[in-house]
């Protein structure tokens, strides 16, 4: 087994926890989607924490920290794709190769 299996076990056994405790009608999706968001707060936390943006916390934060919660931010959108009913792996490859296209046309 490799670190990208962990990856993907930890994204379908998210989803399968979330299934059964909270079901997967289009609510629940719609959160899930949104939890992105919350997730993508958490990582503007971190980096202000990293500059020392806030006077009265100075610089509490990592860059490690915000690294951490870039991952959330990754581990959130993939359960939040899976949840769509999609692959959440043939999602992201065909983003990457969107991505490779276009570096290469410039």
């Amino acid at each position: 087994m490799t670190e990208t299996d962990d990856l993907w076990r930890a994204v379908h056994a998210s989803k399968a926890w979330l299934d059964g405790h909270n079901g997967r009608d289009p609510h629940e999706v719609t959160l899930r989607i949104l939890k992105v968001m919350e997730e993508s707060g958490e990582v503007a936390a971190a980096r202000i924490g990293t500059l020392g943006q806030n006077p009265r916390k100075r610089i509490h934060q990592t860059d490690e920290d915000t690294a951490a919660e870039l991952a959330d931010v990754v581990i959130t959108a993939l359960v939040a794709i899976e949840s769509l009913g999609l692959d959440a792996r043939e999602t992201v490859l065909t983003c990457a190769r969107k991505v490779l296209s276009r570096i290469s046309a410039t």
